[in-house]
């Protein structure tokens, strides 16, 4: 008598991972000490609040505890203040945690699906092995082919006893280009990042350090450069992201694109490009003569139009700008049209949710394909 088996799904009530009393504390505090710019007294403060509320501690794992474990763990240390004094201050190993946690919120919503308008990281012919199997193409190399995973499918498709390999038993391994990219990631740091009542830079932020993890750790021979703008340009290294904060600036667009194509300029890759994130229309720019003219009322004509050369410049340069525009103002939404248009680039009008799968969506389309 055959045995009467049941197929279907089995429901269960959801059961956490198992974490640590450390590493859950560790978890709050690394997005806090994103918040807080690296202040690791008010992170802990703010710890502390959230422990009042929600207890997340008990008498036997205290918040006191938790930053002994941090010491010997080596995620903070002592260190002298601006005012002379001593007190705790974040690591280079607390910075690369962030990062990577950046990373992993951002770069890990991006699923692998079906075939469709999307970019992922997941392509088709290339020559850098991923890891990964898919199923046989019509036009995939033949040398791809993985005979121990395509076997393994025959015998699950047709049995042991009546063997045959068809062409839908074929499994491929998935590779990518090794094209090389070198990235420019502009940062708006001018005072509207922080105003209205909704804090844009801790999302900026977040994503350059997801950034910067993926390019280190993924594809090592890609290059990223940070430069954030407000009345004037400078370049930041990537350790120094966690610590960013708002200055009371205007928003020189002008010399950030100028830094940026000084950057790419000196690069050798072939392919390059500049992402801009800015919820601002530009109202600085810097003359000869080291001064600044600076409108704040509207769109102004004379700095508009130094903005538009600078991208037409960049078109030149064979560098496109891909404007990720927070703002949803009629005007400046035109402004940046106009402004994409010179370039013949792309802009994304967005909100801060979203914002990371947006650009990480955009580098990984674009350093899949020759930009001319």
């Amino acid at each position: 008598m055959e045995k009467d088996t049941k197929k279907g799904f089995r429901f269960r009530t959801y059961e956490a991972p198992f974490l640590s009393p450390f590493d859950k504390l560790f978890e709050i505090f690394k997005e806090l000490i994103t918040y807080t710019s690296g202040d690791f007294d008010e992170a802990i403060d703010w710890l502390r609040e959230l422990d009042k509320e929600y207890r997340l501690t008990d008498e036997n794992y205290t918040i006191d505890d938790f930053i002994e474990d941090l010491k010997k763990k080596g995620y903070i240390r002592e260190e002298f203040k601006d005012d002379g004094t001593t007190g705790l201050g974040i690591t280079s190993k607390t910075e690369r945690a962030i990062r990577q946690q950046a990373l992993d919120h951002i770069f890990g919503n991006l699923k692998r699906s079906g075939a469709g308008t999307h970019k992922t990281k997941h392509s088709g012919n290339g020559d850098e092995h991923t890891g990964e199997f898919r199923e046989f193409h019509f036009g995939d190399n033949l040398e791809r082919i993985s005979m121990t995973e395509s076997l393994r499918n025959a015998q699950i498709n047709h049995g042991a006893g009546d063997f045959q390999l068809t062409e839908n038993d074929l499994i491929v391994e998935d590779t990518q280009f090794k094209a090389q990219m070198s990235t420019v990631l502009m940062i708006d740091i001018s005072h509207s990042m922080i105003l209205y009542g909704e804090d844009r830079i801790t999302p900026a932020k977040k994503v350059a350090m997801a950034l910067a993890e993926l390019i280190t750790t993924r594809y090592p021979k890609d290059t990223l450069d940070i430069l954030v703008f407000g009345n004037d340009a400078w370049t930041i290294p990537i350790k120094d992201l966690p610590y960013l904060k708002v200055g009371p600036y205007h928003t020189n667009t002008v010399a950030g694109l100028q830094l940026a194509m000084d950057i790419l300029r000196r690069k050798r890759n072939t392919n390059k490009q500049i992402f801009m994130i800015t919820d601002g229309k530009p109202s600085c720019v810097r003359e000869r003569d080291g001064s600044y003219y600076m409108n704040s009322n509207g769109l102004d004509e004379y700095i508009v139009d130094k903005c538009y050369a600078q991208a037409q410049q960049a078109r030149k340069l064979h560098i496109p700008i891909t404007t990720f525009m927070i703002a949803r103002d009629p005007y400046l939404q035109q402004f940046v049209d106009h402004f994409t248009e010179a370039n013949q680039g792309k802009a994304f009008y967005t909100g801060l949710q979203g914002l990371g799968e947006m650009i990480f969506e955009d580098y990984e389309t674009n350093r899949k394909k020759r930009i001319k």
